[in-house]
């Protein structure tokens, strides 16, 4: 194994599944690649559009898109400095997949909460 500059441990060889999973697998960069689907937006729009993320959260998160090639940041030398961030192409291309998988839980996200309910009254009488 060997460290990227953000400390995260990231192998010489990673399986493509599980490496592009540990990416978008987080609920921050899909919550952010969503955000990011009608255009470019600063940090602090990013920042009202997922209301429940912290400032550190949403930092780390975009730097590892933006590594990973799904977003770029853009900075501009105004005072103050502005930046902004976009889906690269690999990032647009995500979209459809990801927005299928969203419709897949909105769809089944009810039989789940079933399920764990049938599962816990199970667990309950055992």
């Amino acid at each position: 194994m060997t460290m990227v500059p953000d400390g995260e441990e990231m192998l010489e060889q990673p399986c493509p599944i599980r490496d592009v999973l540990d990416r978008i697998g987080n609920q921050w960069s899909l919550l952010i690649l969503e955000a990011l689907a009608p255009g470019t937006l600063r940090f602090n729009a990013l920042m009202r559009e997922i209301d429940d993320i912290s400032k550190q959260m949403l930092s780390r998160t975009l730097k590892q898109l933006e590594r990973d090639g799904f977003i770029t940041r853009t900075l501009y030398p105004e005072v103050p400095p502005r930046v902004e961030y976009t889906l690269t192409p690999l990032g647009r291309s995500f979209l459809e997949p990801m927005q299928q998988l969203v419709a897949w839980a909105d769809t089944h996200h009810g039989d789940i909460v079933a399920a764990r309910t049938r599962y816990q009254a199970l667990q309950e009488q055992t």
